[in-house]
């Protein structure tokens, strides 16, 4: 069993015949289907372990050869050796296909945690330099340095934890949230998410690092007040000996920098979303109702399964407000797959690798069904049964990769998994559509008539198109089936949900990234803001003072302005360069856009420099409207 799956009974390996009858896979050396794991014995070293396992391996896959394998084939499988992967964690198809997601998606958290601390910090320097008088007078009257300190520090670490605590409630929501996101074709995802000593201990210590880190700056510089300028009429001065670029600015600048490179990751994945929800897959997803059927408990002889599935087709065809039915083995972008090897004449293979194609055995408006048009040829009929000549249709991959520029239809090819199969002519041409994935080109592949395979399973899924909501087809369908057998089993999903959870993943890093670029934003709006309005406060009275010489307010305005255009300025060529490094580290994510797509990094930092000029703009207006004379009167 996989780590997020869950299984409600368990039965023993042999009695697997049993359940699956003729579709069984126990006896069938060619079909690969179980996970091994063992556990070494205490103190062995795991390069022992391998070098044991591939010691036996010839012994161990000589008596294990696929009778149906060639000659070739069988020597590339005697010459497989057993490796070992821990699987410590277990073995989880969830973990591998989310995993790089889930670091993306915990490094922007890091840099919203980063960006939220330097806000902090800068509160508190401000909060720090306002009680100055006060550290000032309790300095002059014997508290001592480490004592005040002390005070700074627990102020900033009672905040922290206290966002910690919250932050452990809101995980808890958001953290069933994110299961959402993750069931792939309409499986659950079960994981444990009770909050256990690791969580709790890993949150306090981040509660602590934060509380410490970015609470010491400004227990340091509110510490530093002197004890005579308590007795000072005015301790402020005129400008106060400022400087350009102290520690609050330069938080700015950070944040600045840290935002643009969220909401850069952040418009990367949203254009991958969009470009993966519009892509043009070659068939049409909506008003399509899939059934999955699955005939075991109806015990029909595997030779007259063609016959059942056709009389079923034609019983959901005349049902009202159905316009075509069809089914297939395999179902679009489903995540599952059949490949083939073949030989075509005149085609000279690279490799055995070369000549690998995809396969799907469909019924009768299949290619109608799925509005794919068949560009020439025919489509297959009554007459494509077992008796007839083998025939199929190919895609125009298969027909550019094997017959170039030649119209393939009337050509012929042999299936060569293990043999030489029986020449099969192909009838038609249909165009390209995507196969298990709408991130995979459209690859190679033909398509077989149900009824001239050798081996009939008791499965197959019925699309069926219909007019409207076709999920309110439910109930006729199922009455239509059970006419034919009701004791058949029946699966019902729309083929646009088959399409649109298989970018569940895509739709977690646009949606999540989306969420902490917005987040980041807002941060360094606030904190922009905060530092501007602080500094504007700090210098009424030069203000105030440049105003009673005669400065224009528009003279003023330009003046904060600039202060905040520099800031701004830095944090986007800070930001610029690492998110040019960093992106990178998502390409594997990414599709139909590359990590330094600079539309995606021109708009990111247009909509930065948009928002970050509206936080500064205000204090900047308030800066131009003081009056001199109060300015001057001003504490």
């Amino acid at each position: 069993m996989q780590v997020g799956s869950a299984a409600d009974v368990f039965i023993p390996l042999c009695a697997e015949p049993v359940i699956r009858g003729e579709s069984s896979a126990l006896d069938k050396r060619g079909n690969w289907w179980l996970i091994v794991i063992g556990r070494p014995k205490p103190g062995l070293d795991p390069r022992s372990v391998t070098a044991g396992l591939q010691t036996i391996s010839p012994e161990v896959f000589g008596a294990a050869v696929p009778k149906e394998y060639g000659p070739e084939d069988q020597r590339e499988f005697l010459g497989r050796k057993f490796v070992t992967t821990p699987v410590g964690s277990g073995v989880s198809y969830v973990r591998t296909q989310y995993r790089q997601a889930l670091w993306v998606l915990m490094g922007m958290v890091g840099v919203v945690l980063l960006i939220a601390c330097a806000n902090i910090a800068n509160l508190l320097l401000a909060r720090a330099a306002l009680r100055q008088r006060e550290i000032a007078i309790r300095m002059a009257i014997g508290a001592g340095r480490v004592q005040l300190i002390r005070q700074f520090l627990t102020e900033s670490l009672l905040l922290s934890f206290a966002g910690a605590a919250l932050g452990a409630l809101f995980a808890q929501w958001g953290s069933r949230m994110l299961l959402g996101f993750l069931p792939t074709f309409g499986s659950r995802v079960f994981l444990d998410l009770t909050v256990d000593l690791r969580v709790l201990g890993f949150t306090t210590g981040v509660a602590l690092a934060t509380g410490l880190l970015f609470g010491l700056a400004p227990a340091w510089r509110g510490t530093r007040a002197q004890p005579q300028t308590a007795v000072k009429a005015n301790a402020r001065g005129v400008a106060e000996g400022r400087t350009r670029f102290h520690s609050s600015r330069v938080l700015v600048i950070l944040q600045v920098a840290l935002s643009l490179v969220l909401v850069a990751g952040a418009g990367l994945m949203l254009r991958t979303f969009g470009k993966l929800a519009s892509v043009d897959a070659g068939f049409e997803r909506e008003h399509v109702l899939l059934v999955k059927t699955d005939l075991r408990h109806a015990r029909y002889p595997a030779e007259r399964l063609p016959a059942v599935f056709e009389a079923m087709r034609e019983r959901l065809k005349a049902l009202p407000g159905v316009l075509s039915a069809s089914f297939s083995d395999i179902t679009p972008v489903s995540g599952s797959s059949s490949q083939m090897v073949i030989d075509v004449e005149g085609f000279v293979a690279k490799s055995r690798l070369d000549s690998n194609v995809w396969t799907n055995r469909i019924g009768r408006g299949f290619f109608e069904t799925l509005s794919t048009p068949l560009i020439q040829g025919r489509d297959f009929d009554e007459h494509d049964v077992s008796s007839a000549p083998k025939v199929a249709i190919v895609n125009q991959a298969l027909a550019r990769k094997f017959f170039g520029n030649a119209n393939p239809v009337g050509r012929y090819f042999r299936t060569n998994l293990f043999k030489p199969g029986p020449p099969v002519q192909i009838v038609g041409l249909v165009q390209d559509a995507k196969y298990s994935s709408l991130r995979q080109e459209a690859p190679p592949t033909y398509y077989t008539p149900f009824a001239q395979e050798e081996h009939y399973y008791p499965f197959s899924t019925f699309e069926i198109r219909g007019i409207g909501d076709v999920a309110n087809m439910v109930p006729a369908v199922k009455s239509a089936l059970a006419e034919v057998n009701p004791d058949m089993t029946l699966e019902f999903r729309t083929l646009a949900v088959q399409v649109a959870e298989s970018l569940n993943r895509e739709r977690l890093l646009a949606t999540l990234s989306g969420f902490f670029g917005a987040l980041a934003l807002l941060l360094a709006t606030v904190g922009l803001y905060g530092v501007m309005s602080y500094s504007v406060a700090r210098r009424t009275n030069e203000i105030g003072i440049r105003m009673a010489l005669g400065a224009e307010q528009g003279r003023v305005l330009r003046m904060v302005l600039e202060e905040v255009s520099l800031l701004i300025a830095i944090g986007l060529l800070a930001g610029g360069a690492a998110a040019l490094a960093t992106t990178r580290f998502m390409s594997s994510l990414l599709y139909g856009v590359t990590p330094t797509d600079p539309v995606t990094l021109a708009l990111a930092a247009g909509v930065l420099t948009s928002v970050a000029a509206i936080a500064g703009y205000i204090p900047a207006r308030r800066a131009s409207r003081v009056d001199p004379m109060v300015a001057l009167r001003e504490e």
